[in-house]
Order: C-alpha cells, then sequence, then structure tokens
C-alpha cells in the first residue's frame, strides 16, 4: 500500500509541474501615496506612522478641524503608568506632530466622493473637486453616538435628568456638571450600565432594525433583452445592539466620569450600578483605584425601572443587587451610555466605484462594522487596499486605537509595496500569479463577477468580466465558479487539478484493491490539519488521496464530474468553517463551495450516482486530532455504499 501511494504522489506531482508555468506578473505604474479617511485620533495616529516610513500621506477631514470625537474629551482613561487616574488626552500633541510633518497633506471640511480603481492605481475624487492617485487608504473614519431613541425604556426624553455619557462629557469639558432641569449640581449621580431594558422586546416597534429594503423601480425601464440595472441600496444598520457591543467602553467611561463627579464636587456621591464590570487588561488597575475612592460606589443590579422622584429626581428600582434585595435608589442625575455606532453603519463611507456596490459587503454580519476576519488578518477588509483602524472596526479606546493606527498603515504600506512589484497583498503574499481569462468561451454569465469575495472583477456593459489584479488576493473563487473553465492560473488551474485526478490509479473492482477517495483539502486550515495530524502519529485509510486546493472556492465541479468519470468512490472537500464565524481565509470560499455542492447533487442524482459520494467537511487548523476520524467515517460510508457505478468503464 505504501509503495502504490508513493508512486500515485509522484506521479500526481510530476503533472502538477507539468501543468505550470512561471508566473510573469503585469507591473503597472503605481502610486506609493497613502490616503487617511478621518482626521480624529485614530487617522492621525495612521499618518504619523505612515509618514515617519517615509511615504506620502493625505489626510483628509470632513470637519473644520482636526481631532475628531477626542477633541471633545475632558479626559482620557489611563494610557500609561500606574493605570490609576485619568489624564488629558495628548491630543494637540499629536495634531502638532502632524502639521510639522513634511510628508503629511491635511485637507480638512473635505469628504471623499468617489474611490475608483485599484491598489496602487487608486483614484479618489474629494468633494473640493480634486482627483489625487492614491495607493492604499487606511479607514479612520470613527464612530457615530448612538441613537438616544434605544435608551427611552431608561427614562431618556422623559425625564429631564437622565443624559448620557456624551452629554456629561461635554459638562466637564466646558466645566461644570449641573442638572438640566435647574442648573445646579447634582449631589448624587447614578450611572446605569445595566441595559437590558432597551433590548429589542423592550423597544417599541419603529426603532428594531429594519434591514429588508427593496430599491425602487427605475424611472426608464430597459429595453427588451437588456438586464436592468443594479440599484445600489445602503440600510442603516444602527442597533440597539450597538450598546452591547460598547459594554467594555461604556464600563472605563462610567468610571472616569464617576471621578469626574467627585473631583468636582467632594461631597457628591457616584453610584455605578453594573451587570458586568468590563475592564480587561491593565485597566483592572483603574477599576481598583476607583473602587478605593470615596464617594463612589459600584454595585451589581438588574435594573426594573426609572422613573421621577421628587424634585426633578430620578428613582432606579433594582433587584439582584449586591444586598440581596429589591432595592430603590433616588438620584440628581441619571447617566446612561453612549453607544459607538460606526461611521460605516449610517453610510458607505468609502463611496466605491465596484461592480459589487459602493460600501464593504455584509457589512450585517459584523452590525455595520467594517471589518471582515479580525482572527487571521486583522485591519483587512473586503476590499484590498482599504485598511480598516480604530472605533470604525471595531469600539475601542485610544491606547488600542493607536495600536490599530499603526498596524492599518503597515498594512497599507505592505498592499502599495506589493502592487509596485505585481504580486498579492494576502493571504497569499508575495504571489506572483494573477488570473488569465479566455475570454474567446466567456458566456458573460456573471458568475465570476458575482461571487468573488473581494470585489476584484468589474464587468463591461455585455457582462464580460473586467479584471482588476492589484485587487486580486489569487483565491480562484473565480475559476471554481466559471461553468466554461475560461479561468485559470499560470500554476493552478482547471487541466492541472484535473490531470492529477486523472492520475490516481483506481482498482476496477472493490473488493479486490479496495476503494478510492479523493480529498480536496484547502491549503490553509484543512490540509495544515491535516499535516499536524500526521505528525503527531494519526492516521487514516491508506485509500484516500489527499491534493491541496487554494480555498475550497476554487474548486471546479468539473474536478467532481472527472472523479466520478474515473471510477473514485468518492470525493471529501474538507475546508473552513463557514457562516456567521467563518474562518476561511477568503472569506466566502467555503460557503460558496457548499452552495454549488447542491448542484453538484443533482447532477449526480440525474446520472444515478448517489449524492453522498461527494460531501463537504469542516474543519479548523487546531481541530488536527478530529479529521481522521472524519475521513475513516467517510470511508465507512462509501465502503457499505459500494463501488461508484462508473468504476470499470
Amino acid at each position: 500500500d505504501l509503495q502504490i501511494i508513493c508512486n500515485e504522489y509522484a506521479l500526481m506531482g510530476v503533472v502538477k509541474m507539468t501543468k505550470s508555468n512561471v508566473p510573469n506578473p503585469e507591473v503597472a505604474e503605481t502610486s506609493k501615496t497613502i490616503m487617511v479617511l478621518g482626521g480624529g485620533w485614530t487617522g492621525l495616529n495612521a499618518a504619523n506612522a505612515a509618514a515617519s516610513l517615509g511615504y506620502e500621506v493625505i489626510l483628509v477631514e470632513k470637519g473644520d478641524t482636526l481631532g475628531g470625537k477626542v477633541a471633545n474629551f475632558h479626559k482620557t482613561f489611563p494610557l500609561s503608568y500606574p493605570y490609576t487616574e485619568a489624564h488629558e488626552t495628548g491630543l494637540d500633541k499629536l495634531i502638532a506632530q502632524v502639521n510639522a510633518s513634511g510628508k503629511v497633506t491635511v485637507l480638512t471640511s473635505t469628504t471623499l466622493e468617489k474611490l475608483s480603481g485599484a491598489p496602487g492605481q487608486y483614484k479618489a475624487q474629494l468633494s473640493t473637486g480634486q482627483t489625487l492617485d492614491i495607493g492604499a487608504m487606511v479607514l479612520a473614519t470613527g464612530w457615530d453616538a448612538g441613537d438616544t431613541k434605544y435608551l427611552a425604556p431608561l427614562g431618556y426624553g422623559t425625564l429631564k435628568n437622565v443624559i448620557t455619557t456624551a452629554e456629561l462629557e461635554k459638562m466637564a469639558k466646558d466645566g461644570a456638571i449641573t442638572r438640566p432641569s435647574d442648573g445646579k449640581a447634582p449631589a448624587s449621580v447614578a450611572f446605569l450600565l445595566n441595559t437590558a431594558l432597551c433590548s429589542t422586546e423592550a423597544c417599541p416597534a419603529d426603532v428594531t432594525l429594519e434591514c429588508d429594503k427593496e430599491a425602487d423601480a427605475p424611472a426608464n425601464p430597459p429595453a427588451e433583452g437588456e438586464e436592468a440595472p443594479a440599484e445600489a441600496v445602503f440600510c442603516d444598520l444602527e442597533s440597539q445592539r450597538h450598546l452591547a457591543l460598547s459594554s467594555e467602553l461604556s464600563t472605563l467611561v462610567a468610571l472616569k466620569q464617576a471621578n469626574y463627579v467627585v473631583e468636582k464636587n467632594a461631597d457628591a456621591a457616584a453610584f455605578i450600578f453594573y451587570d458586568h464590570m468590563m475592564v480587561p487588561g491593565i485597566n483592572e488597575r483603574y477599576y481598583k483605584a476607583a473602587q478605593d475612592k470615596p464617594g463612589i460606589m459600584l454595585s451589581k443590579a438588574q435594573i426594573k425601572g426609572v422613573k421621577a422622584g421628587a424634585g426633578d429626581s430620578v428613582i432606579i428600582s433594582m433587584t439582584d443587587t449586591l444586598l440581596g434585595e429589591a432595592v430603590e435608589i433616588e438620584a440628581d442625575l441619571v447617566v446612561l451610555p453612549t453607544a459607538l455606532v460606526p461611521t460605516t453603519a449610517h453610510s458607505p463611507v468609502i463611496n466605491l466605484e465596484y461592480r459589487q456596490g459602493l460600501a464593504f459587503p455584509d457589512l450585517g454580519l459584523f452590525e455595520g462594522f467594517a471589518d471582515s476576519n479580525y482572527i487571521c488578518f486583522p485591519y483587512e477588509t473586503r476590499r484590498t487596499g482599504i485598511y480598516a483602524a480604530g472605533a470604525v472596526r471595531q469600539p475601542m479606546g485610544l491606547a488600542l486605537a493607536s495600536d490599530d493606527a499603526m498596524g492599518a498603515a503597515l498594512k497599507a504600506i505592505q498592499c502599495v509595496s506589493s502592487a509596485n512589484r505585481g504580486v498579492a497583498v494576502h493571504p497569499r503574499s508575495g504571489d506572483r500569479s494573477y488570473p488569465v481569462f479566455n475570454f474567446v468561451r466567456c458566456t458573460q454569465c456573471k458568475r465570476c463577477t458575482e461571487e468573488c469575495p473581494f470585489g476584484a472583477l468589474d464587468d463591461d456593459p455585455k457582462g464580460t468580466p473586467m479584471p482588476n489584479p492589484t485587487r486580486c488576493r489569487r483565491c480562484g473563487t473565480c475559476m471554481g465558479a466559471c461553468p466554461e473553465r475560461v479561468i485559470s492560473f499560470d500554476n493552478y488551474n482547471i487541466d492541472m487539478i484535473g490531470t492529477m485526478i486523472r492520475e490516481m490509479q483506481v482498482p476496477p473492482k472493490m473488493d479486490v484493491g479496495g476503494p478510492r477517495v479523493l480529498i480536496l483539502a484547502c491549503e490553509n486550515d484543512a490540509y495544515p490539519a491535516l499535516d499536524m495530524a500526521a505528525l503527531r502519529g494519526k492516521s487514516w485509510s491508506s485509500y484516500v488521496r489527499v491534493i491541496p486546493v487554494r480555498c475550497l472556492g476554487s474548486v471546479n465541479a468539473i474536478w467532481v464530474a472527472d472523479a466520478m468519470s474515473k471510477g473514485i468512490d468518492g470525493v471529501m472537500l474538507l475546508g473552513c468553517k463557514y457562516g456567521d464565524d467563518y474562518q476561511c481565509h477568503f472569506v466566502k470560499g467555503s460557503e460558496l463551495c457548499n452552495r454549488r455542492k447542491e448542484n453538484i447533487s443533482e447532477s449526480l442524482k440525474r446520472l444515478g450516482v448517489e449524492p453522498e459520494r461527494v460531501d463537504q467537511l469542516q474543519v479548523a487548523i487546531d481541530e488536527y486530532d478530529k479529521v481522521p476520524a472524519m475521513i475513516d467515517e467517510f470511508m465507512d460510508m462509501i465502503v457499505k455504499m459500494g463501488p461508484n457505478p462508473f468504476k470499470g468503464y
């Protein structure tokens, strides 16, 4: 068995070499200028980082001045040792560094109207009428304060002395914390971190998220035979869920502002009522310091209601407190959390001139945050060359935003450097190959342009794909989608894998030479998992042959057809997890493969072949110990099912 396995893998390896050509990337003239969109804390740090490494930076800010939301902060929770006291933000110093840099061009009162092109060759059209050539972008447009309508169940809007942390921060910045009802300094202030009353069930129906919007019919319907143009409809993604997503920051802000209260009035009391105190990492020091402060009291509690008290005071009804009883607390002022809502939840922001739309795709998966797969690739978005940093990516404080800015700036630099050499940026960093199209066979079916997870393909009015090589991440999803086998790579193509499959030695009878099962394994998680399992001494059926693929999204149905016609008894598609908690390095590859498998199953049924002979299984890279059992279970099913009906033909 071992000799047979070695011979077959050697044959397949030789075929792979003979069917592969040395990629010769197209190197076009590119720009190395980096645009930073957003002149707040994160944008300023990103601009400084890129400029310090010698790159030209264009910093675009829609406001009249730099600083963003941080310009309205009285203080920030601690950013340096001993991490026990709030302090000045240091924003003025950061702005001065940017203004003093000879590498940063600052454009205030400016917005991005349109972004067209591709990494290294982007054209940014600004509201001032300028069109600039840029190589990559750091998206640092930050956040908007959450809509206060979601705070209505906690008394906001009906009780005068119920305010938000954003409103209290402005008071502190202006010099005095007062009650809106009478302008007097409050003797007691309650911060409510438990916002369970603002759940979907408790909120009025008119404030729940409505995302299913239909585009209006076009004013001029298309002529007969023409396809109606796709209408871009952006759905506002803000919801009450942003309160929960901002919980860590809400905790730290409450601690900071409770300190404001007792600092400005030594006789005042500040209460913080919480469900969970979220103070990860070094912020634990700040939490402990607040616990030791006279005048600050913290208690776990479930908020059951907020109502008016005597003299414009506010009464908070609570259960499950540390006292173990239901209690009512009367406060002069109640402060509710401000949700951080990313700017990308409200509008496209980047206004891309892409076939797949103006905004980032699938923002709904991340509640509007401009993220794609933070587990594997932080800062990356679904649009190559655009890197999100700061609160537009996920809720975070100033310390994390500074780190985020540096990381995104470095990714932007990697992008322009790779585009300048004609190679892939990520995740196949340095890959010189790119998709090659045989347009003679193209039927303009648009599957490649629609299924590309990264919008690398536009199309002309007839539907013919228009490649943008520097947008491409070399996953091969377009190759897997194409029914006419139009798309290939010099070192990875339909013919190569198909010929490797045909080199498998399939015994004419299962009961003599055993069954044969082909595994097409994703090279990112599944194939390394197989490797790790083997290194740890685990084994599986010797009747299995494994061929690595770039991504399950690149698997073309013709490969399964080749396997079945060869007489192979079963095909396992082994790839990354998909769904809401996806782990696919190319975001949609495994999910698309699963959809295509349904079509393959229908085709097998028509041919009289059991569809169960082709199955897709999900595996994470750390599940190497489970892979052998998965293979053996599939093999047992194939043995019980019997030989492929096409075996021997």
